[in-house]
């Protein structure tokens, strides 16, 4: 059946909203919660700009690109270690205390890097942030999905993604807010310690999620919390289900043990939790090796790419990728519950797959196009200021801009002073060169060269940013919240958690290294094959979770899954009923 059984039913954004007003708790709990989507999406967003000015104020930065991908992607190195964790704590301490938890590593975190003596100093900071972001990745949406009626439970989770990208839009923001501020990077980074700190208040005011207080036998204090979330008339069908998943998470744990390895063992020998991991850990993957996080953490390198030099231009533009990533995670509140999970997903990726192709065209095309090096604006600096491959290149006249940057020393490009199109100077990459280059008021490039096409690139990015939000950026953390048994569900969500983490990893610490090796349109393509391969995933694994309760998920996991090119509208008619 097509995305497994579904009910038919008619939430959408508008019923989300009449439920809310009736009980302004419910959302109470879900913008708490969600703070800590603000923490993460700050903290992802917030090291794109905060490196351009990193990369000024120590040298080894900016000549050694393994140390730029590392103070970036140590957050997400330490986010893999709280995500592991984070399973644990979430059913051990619960999800309220875990949240907590994760605040204080983000105060820590933040007040490191802003006091940062050196790189090292900053990284080890980010490490301390990545443990925080790891555990608010997982649990935010997963006490949210626990304190929503099922109804609007898609909606509200989605909440939790419109504070992510609302924290990364808030980031570029401070960014170009302190962008001429002496000491701009650690005010940039600092000011992450604000949010956790109001979360952390919150926090102590705010109950611990229902169904983990029903699993801990304290019922009194659940169904208090219930009578808050449900009408009158549903709660005690709440609490007849809640009964149902402890009865059977009790004998599960007879036969498996309680430890956090037998419960892992446990969760891959039993064969509905197998096949929730099997669509959990799919879209997860997915979502990281569509190349998203090379856009939110590197987003002003890459418009940098496209052409434009200037840290502040490239950090202003990069402010309509994260704004429309805001949009777009709007459009999946308000669609999520109407069109289900599944169908967005596919549509979204097909999206993304189409701008990736056409980003790796634009690239192309400006690396064919750069303007070509000129030996007499090289020797217009002085012979020990020209770049050292340059100078004893064989064929010089066939060099351009790209062909400069890409040369085994480090060299940058300074632009023609007339017109930046024309042919300029392959110079070495110092701090006294590019002085006297601005000093002429020309524009020094050491990442992209001057492009016709940077505009166009820049407004194709936005466009993938815009297919991606309301799909892959929101709806892999709603599928992972829904689609595991209770006793499994911390668990369930740590494994799929890491994997999303493994996968950034992986993807935010080659990215400079793939643009020097295959370039920047070479490395575009390889996302979009990635991308392809992960719709072909989502196709075959992943089934629709819309509008069901958790009980009803776990019976349609043990039935199995199996997805149909297409449906008959009577067939579509039986698979919602």
């Amino acid at each position: 059946m097509e995305g497994g059984v579904t009910k038919p039913d008619k939430t959408e954004f508008s019923e989300c909203f009449r439920i809310i007003w009736g009980k302004p708790y419910i959302m109470l709990l879900a913008l708490s919660a969600g703070i800590g989507g603000l923490l993460f999406g700050y903290d992802t967003g917030v090291i794109s700009g905060a490196s351009l000015y990193i990369r000024d104020d120590f040298q080894e930065v900016e000549r050694h690109t393994w140390l730029q991908e590392t103070i970036v992607s140590t957050a997400v190195a330490g986010a893999i270690i709280g995500a592991a964790f984070g399973g644990w704590m979430n059913d051990r301490f619960g999800r309220k205390k875990s949240i907590m938890c994760a605040d204080f590593l983000f105060m820590i975190g933040s007040i490191v890097m802003a006091l940062a003596p050196n790189p090292w100093v900053i990284i080890t900071g980010r490490l301390f942030v990545g443990l925080g972001v790891g555990i608010v990745s997982m649990t935010s949406p997963l006490y949210i999905s626990e304190a929503s009626p099922a109804r609007i439970r898609g909606a509200l989770v989605s909440t939790n993604g419109l504070l992510l990208t609302g924290g990364q839009f808030l980031s570029y923001l401070i960014n170009l807010a302190f962008a001429k501020t002496r000491g701009n990077w650690r005010w940039m980074l600092g000011i992450a310690g604000v949010p956790p700190l109001v979360q952390f208040i919150l926090m102590c005011f705010l109950p611990e999620s229902p169904r983990w207080l029903y699993g801990q036998n304290r019922i009194k204090e659940a169904t208090k919390i219930l009578e808050k979330i449900y009408p009158a008339n549903e709660v005690e069908q709440e609490l007849k289900s809640l009964q149902l998943s402890i009865e059977t998470q009790k004998e599960d744990e007879r036969s498996t043990g309680d430890g956090p390895f037998s419960k892992i063992k446990s969760a891959f020998g039993n064969k509905i939790v197998r096949r929730g991991l099997y669509a959990g850990i799919t879209v997860q993957v997915a979502q990281q090796f569509v190349g998203i996080n090379t856009v939110m953490y590197y987003s002003p390198t890459i418009v940098q790419l496209a052409g434009f030099a200037s840290n502040r231009t490239a950090l202003a533009l990069s402010l309509i990728t994260t704004g429309l990533n805001s949009i777009g995670t709007i459009l999946s509140m308000l669609f999520v519950d109407r069109f289900g999970r599944r169908r967005l997903m596919i549509i979204s990726m097909i999206g993304i797959i189409v701008c990736l192709v056409v980003l790796s065209i634009m690239f192309f095309q400006a690396s064919v196009h750069a303007p070509i090096v000129s030996v007499i604006e090289s020797n217009h600096f002085g012979v020990n200021s020209t770049c050292l491959d340059f100078k004893i290149a064989s064929s010089p006249a066939s060099w351009n801009c790209m062909t400069c940057l890409r040369a085994s020393s480090d060299c940058a490009f300074c632009a023609n002073g007339q017109n930046i199109y024309n042919a300029g100077a392959c110079l070495v990459e110092d701090t006294i060169t590019r002085a006297t280059c601005r000093a002429q008021h020309r524009t020094w490039y050491t990442y992209g060269c001057p492009s016709k096409f940077g505009i166009l690139t820049v407004l194709v990015l936005g466009l993938y940013i815009l297919c991606y939000a309301p799909g892959m950026g929101t709806v892999p953390w709603i599928v992972n919240s829904e689609i595991y048994p209770l006793r499994y569900r911390g668990t369930g969500g740590g494994i799929a958690a890491v994997s999303n983490w493994v996968s950034n990893l992986i993807v935010s610490e080659t990215f400079l290294t793939l643009t020097e090796a295959l370039g920047s349109a070479g490395t575009f393509l390889l996302f979009a094959a990635f991308s392809s391969a992960g719709l072909v995933a989502i196709f075959f694994l992943v089934p629709e979770t819309k509008g069901l309760q958790f009980e009803e998920v776990e019976k349609m996991l043990e039935k199995g899954y199996r997805p149909k090119l297409c449906c008959s509208k009577e067939e579509e008619i039986k698979s919602t009923s």
